[in-house]
């Protein structure tokens, strides 16, 4: 089982460390185990959280024998990191976990020197203070989060949700992740490099009740994303104008009818990839793609790697669980 530390500093936002613990501590698998074990540390036994006071069960010890640790955001980023979380942190990084912050976690993260020479991201609220004090980090105050592999760093409030998704999806596939995210209220389908100011979450299904006239016509292409679908019949469904329609989707969700569309055929062939031995390009065809170079663009252009790539990543996935269950 994956192993998860929540680290509990003084002045943390408790937003931010309960949708770590929540989220990744709600991600059942089909052998009806949790996705992961989680515990959560800190300096201090309890320690302050706003109005109200936090009690941690470990201390950093803990730190040393997680596979990731999440460092959940502060309020006050002008209080220097105590030197024993950031040699704690450096250690943990050095020996090859996957560290995550959350909202001003990447402070954290920065002060340990982590982020040095990597894009990063933070609440756009405290970019600017960001920058000034870690000129030597990539700083991208736009984007709701950023992969860097070992080193994941995400912006403020539902974004830390998105990058807990992200990493469930990575260590577990979209399945999983899905289930996460209606398990937890949540969109699944919002990448990282979407910006930060977008009111609209890119909904995979309706899971909650209808807030906008663009709810009906996403659950719709949620079912209906395999066919042929033109634009002319989304705007006929959404009983719109095709200008209107375009106009809505840019302000809702950042992007066009079709753009949304391929996320979504994109995400429909992922979990085929992961459940299923169909060839790629009869997944390509069953999701909704009218030929196999069209998939495969679109496929790498939003999951960052070729279909059988994806399809690989898993399978390795696969035999390392079982090889580490038989040992």
């Amino acid at each position: 089982m994956h192993r998860v530390a929540v680290l509990a500093l003084s002045g943390v936002i408790p937003y931010d460390l309960s949708l770590a613990v929540e989220t990744l501590g709600r991600v059942p698998l089909s052998n009806g185990e949790n996705g992961y074990h989680l515990v959560v540390c800190g300096t201090e036994p309890v320690v302050a959280a706003g109005l109200f006071r936090i009690a941690t069960d470990h201390g950093l010890e803990a730190l040393a024998d997680v596979d990731t640790i999440v460092v959940p955001g502060c309020h006050d980023v002008d209080v220097d990191t105590p030197a024993d979380v950031i040699d704690a942190l450096r250690s943990a990084h050095a020996a090859g976990t996957r560290i995550a912050s959350i909202c001003t976690g990447a402070f954290t993260l920065a002060a340990a020197g982590l982020l040095d020479g990597k894009r990063a991201t933070t609440h756009w609220y405290a970019a600017d203070f960001f920058r000034a004090r870690f000129p030597a980090v990539q700083l991208d105050p736009d984007v709701l989060y950023v992969d860097e592999g070992q080193i994941l760093t995400s912006a403020g409030a539902a974004a830390g949700l998105d990058l807990c998704l992200h990493m469930v999806q990575r260590d577990h596939g979209a399945a999983v992740a899905a289930i996460a995210a209606k398990l937890a209220v949540m969109p699944l389908h919002r990448s990282g490099g979407q910006a930060q100011f977008i009111v609209r979450n890119q909904l995979p299904v309706s899971v909650i009740g209808s807030r906008t006239e663009l709810d009906a016509v996403l659950e719709w292409i949620e079912q209906n994303a395999h066919r042929d679908l033109t634009l002319a019949e989304i705007a006929e469904q959404a009983a719109m104008s095709i200008r209107t329609l375009n106009r809505r989707f840019q302000a809702e969700t950042g992007q066009t009818p079709m753009q949304w569309v391929a996320g979504v055929r994109v995400r429909h062939a992922q979990e085929l990839l992961e459940r299923t031995s169909h060839g790629v390009e009869r997944i390509g065809r069953d999701v909704g793609f009218t030929s196999a170079a069209n998939f495969r663009e679109q496929f790498r252009r939003l999951a960052g790697v070729a279909p059988q790539s994806y399809r690989n990543a898993f399978r390795e996935r696969a035999l390392d669980e079982v090889y580490s269950s038989a040992s």
